[in-house]
């Protein structure tokens, strides 16, 4: 199954599209991938780089296509569904900024 790393409550797995995220018995869902925080307009003159948002705003992004199906689409997806799950918050970062977005320094956070 195809998936990319993440760790919820120090316990390393693989998130799919097809993970059933309300199953998991976490607080804080930290997904890790290759840029610091979660853009808008990515790669445009216009992108802006966000540190919060909110599950219904992000569901409002993926349906604008901000999202990537391939790339940070399915990341923000897991995201959504692990705070509508009852998981407190979902951070997205990179493997390199991790410590920094555990300390709240970095990252973008999902939350109900």
């Amino acid at each position: 199954m195809a998936g990319f790393p993440s760790c919820a409550t120090g316990t390393p797995s693989s998130v799919s599209r097809r993970s059933s995220t309300s199953a998991w018995a976490a607080d804080r869902l930290i997904l890790a991938t290759d840029v610091d925080r979660v853009a808008l307009d990515f790669q445009k003159p216009s992108q802006r780089l966000l540190e919060r948002l909110t599950a219904r705003e992000a569901r409002q992004h993926l349906k604008e296509g901000q999202f990537s199906p391939g790339s940070m689409g399915p990341k923000v997806e897991a995201a959504v569904e692990f705070v509508e799950g009852g998981g407190k918050e979902a951070v997205i970062t990179s493997l390199v900024k991790l410590r920094d977005a555990l300390d709240g320094a970095t990252g973008t956070r999902i939350t109900a």
